[in-house]
């Protein structure tokens, strides 16, 4: 168990490390210069000189490589070329509000694909099966900005009931949130089916029917459990899914967040902003990824099993 244990952390520095690498070489190939867009494009060429030295653009990549990635090794992430704030600074003070968005959305989604998938099996075949189907294949089939845009109009244009932008209260929380986690229960709900409907067929089923339990303890303890402990594997990628989404709901929403920074910064050309922004959703996904690594191999007994003869 250790061993797995080491071995996946390894790996999950390998991964950040790819990532680290791949961001500064990304962003520094792009077209464009930001000493030319900060300066403007009356500056004299002294001017954007003098600009480039400022932010240390002139020199090679590899000299710009190596100090970005020991500002990374001792927490600094650069300064940014707009405002010359500290990048961390700047990013920290967006980092809460898109981990109340995020989380919020998750837990959103969660909750309501769970319901929706134990509702499909429970009516399988039935007209309520056929429109949660037909409702899921249809939310998922538009990006996330459209469904925004369309709960935009029903609820707050139409109906009036919730504000559209702002950041303060629960209010202008619930329609980013509603957005972001409908859109996001929907593989969590096809999911949880697909695990019940499977699961209504294993031979562990056969054999507690013989042993005398109820058809509903079965249903709700047993396999709704396994098909609920298989879908921990999905959380990772739920997160994944809702900080990139976290961009584009958040410049919907006009909600302040790392994704609205990024935006910004990105047409700013303000390189050092976007590297920590990716960077930090990057890190984020990783240990997200790797705790539900773990989290599956300490409950499912079967992985346990696997890794202890992996290791013989």
């Amino acid at each position: 168990m250790l061993r797995r244990i080491i071995e996946r952390f390894l790996v999950s520095l390998g991964v950040i490390f790819g990532a680290v690498t791949l961001i500064f070489l990304v962003l520094n190939w792009l077209p464009g210069d930001a000493a030319t867009l900060i300066a403007g494009e009356d500056a004299s060429p002294e001017t954007v000189h003098h600009l480039r030295v400022k932010l240390g653009t002139d020199r090679p990549l590899s000299d710009q490589y190596r100090t970005y990635l020991v500002g990374v090794l001792h927490g600094d992430l650069g300064t940014s070329y707009v405002t010359r704030e500290p990048v961390v600074r700047r990013l920290a003070a967006q980092l809460p509000s898109t981990l109340t968005l995020t989380f919020s959305a998750c837990s959103v989604a969660i909750v309501l694909g769970v319901l929706l998938g134990v509702l499909s099996v429970s009516y399988r075949g039935r007209w309520l099966d056929h429109a949660i189907q037909s409702l899921s294949l249809f939310v998922h089939s538009m990006p996330s900005f459209w469904l925004g845009m369309l709960m935009i109009l029903l609820f707050s244009v139409k109906l009036g009931w919730l504000p559209v932008i702002g950041n303060g209260g629960l209010l202008p929380l619930i329609l980013p949130v509603s957005t972001l986690g409908i859109w996001l229960s929907v593989p969590l709900q096809r999911l949880v089916r697909d695990g019940m409907l499977e699961g209504l067929h294993e031979p562990y089923v056969t054999t507690l029917r013989a042993k005398g339990l109820g058809e509903r303890r079965i249903f709700y303890v047993h396999v709704l459990r396994n098909a609920v402990t298989s879908t921990i594997t999905l959380l990772g990628v739920l997160v994944g899914e809702s900080l990139s989404n976290a961009v584009i709901i958040e410049t919907l929403f006009a909600r302040q967040g790392i994704g609205r920074t990024t935006v910004e910064a990105i047409g700013q050309k303000d390189v050092p902003v976007v590297q920590g922004a990716i960077l930090i959703s990057s890190v984020a996904y990783v240990l997200v990824n790797l705790f539900v690594d773990l989290s599956y191999t300490l409950i499912d007994p079967r992985t346990r099993l696997q890794s202890l003869k992996g290791t013989r």
